[in-house]
């Protein structure tokens, strides 16, 4: 058997979650850590503690839900979080990981322009 549980925000609710499960399921603990940077919070401390919580236990996983862009997966790997949804969006932005940023910034303006000349304006 194995267990996910889901939409977690705080650290005391890990705990709680963590000390119930202890080692008697596999377990899977997702922390919504995106949703906790809409609020404006920085979720690496909690994440990081919340890894501490689960290395307890030989069977509990903590997942780094609902990511919003790619330093997140950098993030994760940086506190020894065990998984990381990421959507497609997330990962076609991979292509980008070390860009040389004078270039994307010349092709970020060309993009603004394309958009421009598209909408109907004149430069």
């Amino acid at each position: 058997m194995q267990v996910n549980v889901t939409a977690l925000l705080t650290l005391d609710q890990v705990r709680a979650v963590s000390a119930a499960l202890e080692d008697h399921a596999a377990s899977f603990i997702s922390v919504f850590a995106g949703r906790v940077a809409d609020t404006g919070r920085d979720p690496v401390p909690l994440m990081a503690a919340a890894v501490d919580v689960c290395h307890a236990f030989r069977r509990q996983e903590l997942i780094w839900a609902s990511p919003r862009e790619l330093l997140n997966l950098y993030h994760a790997e940086s506190i020894g979080c065990h998984v990381i949804t990421v959507t497609p969006d997330i990962l076609k932005k991979l292509a980008l990981v070390d860009k040389d940023l004078a270039l994307y910034s010349i092709e970020t303006v060309r993009m603004f322009r394309e958009d421009a000349v598209a909408a109907g304006f004149h430069l």
